[in-house]
């Protein structure tokens, strides 16, 4: 359960490989929400360390001793981006929550452009960036992700789905009631409002060190999306079935017809076997696809938890036991 609201604005910024940028980072945090009359002093940063494996544990507890605002939770194993910002939603006590990187690619100046967006009655605002400091193969993954999430969760069109959002605490509370092992959170997102708004903002270049984000977490990811929040691939697995068996009582058909008009089979057996192995190759993506479902339905069911916290520092709830989201019930 997340503690009750006591500030203004929560920031929830997953953490994992950026012990030089922490330090950069929680200051530049702090010069532009002092800037706000009505955020100063009236704000906290929650940083959820995803077992790291540098020492940005120690950077988090170091920051928090410096700055009473900065709060830690350091996750016994690694849980992902999107789980690591659940285990974040659920501490946090702001009346509005943002999300960002911790990499300062998502600058803290842009915060307000996102606040004041949602101060016009949005309930969730992305940022959308201009022009994006990624690798070709993750800005072509991210515009292949974009159609997906249009056709799988029915996305408005041009909305960019960005790690960069703000989000009132209503939306959070929603988010917080999935109990399921696979979360996307802007699946989540997509699933209670249609009320997002957009800002233009600059991505920048990368602070220090390298992304944690590699091919592997990135197809882990969209699989998260394909099929924790639609059953369109397997409608699609069944359209294809369908398809193919289709053609095959068409070949059929015309294999008897020339068996009877002809009086003899076919001389080579090329488009049998490739046939065979057509068919063949669809019933695996079936099977696979279904596999898939199963293997989630039955993680769910034995209550695999979304993260499990290690260490805290400055969160109320005790570390002596065993946090896990699968105990948490959001209210």
């Amino acid at each position: 359960m997340h503690e009750p609201v006591s500030v203004a604005l929560s920031l929830v910024i997953p953490v994992y490989g950026s012990e030089k940028v922490l330090p950069e980072l929680v200051a530049r945090l702090h010069a532009t929400l002092n800037e706000i009359e009505s955020l100063r002093d009236n704000y906290e940063v929650i940083f959820v360390c995803d077992c790291s494996p540098d020492h940005s544990w120690h950077a988090i507890e170091k920051l928090a001793s410096d700055y009473p605002w900065v709060r830690g939770i350091s996750l016994r194993m690694n849980a992902g981006q999107h789980n690591a910002l659940m285990a974040g939603f659920a501490q946090t006590r702001g009346k509005i929550i943002v999300t960002m990187d911790d990499d300062l690619q998502h600058s803290p100046s842009d915060i307000p452009a996102l606040l004041d967006e949602l101060k016009k009655g949005r309930d969730v605002v992305y940022a959308r960036f201009k022009k994006r400091q990624h690798a070709s193969w993750k800005i072509i993954g991210s515009r292949i992700n974009d159609l997906v999430a249009g056709y799988l969760m029915q996305k408005p069109k041009g909305l960019y789905l960005s790690p960069f959002r703000a989000m009132k605490a209503a939306i959070r509370n929603d988010i917080l009631r999935y109990q399921g092992p696979y979360v996307y959170v802007d699946g989540l997102i997509l699933s209670v409002t249609r009320n997002i708004g957009t800002v233009d903002v600059n991505h920048h270049d990368r602070f220090a060190g390298d992304s944690g984000y590699s091919f592997r977490k990135s197809l882990s990811l969209w699989l998260k999306m394909a099929t924790s929040f639609s059953i369109v691939p397997l409608r699609i697995t069944s359209l294809a079935g369908i398809c193919f068996s289709g053609l095959g009582f068409l070949l059929a058909l015309l294999l008897i017809i020339q068996k009877f008009t002809l009086d003899r089979m076919p001389i080579g057996w090329s488009s049998l076997i490739v046939t065979i192995l057509i068919v063949g190759g669809v019933q695996l993506l079936a099977l696979g696809m279904l596999g898939e479902y199963l293997g989630r339905v039955l993680l769910t069911l034995n209550s695999r938890p979304q993260y499990v916290i290690g260490e805290t520092v400055g969160i109320a709830t005790s570390p002596d036991h065993d946090h896990t989201k699968s105990q948490v019930k959001a209210s």
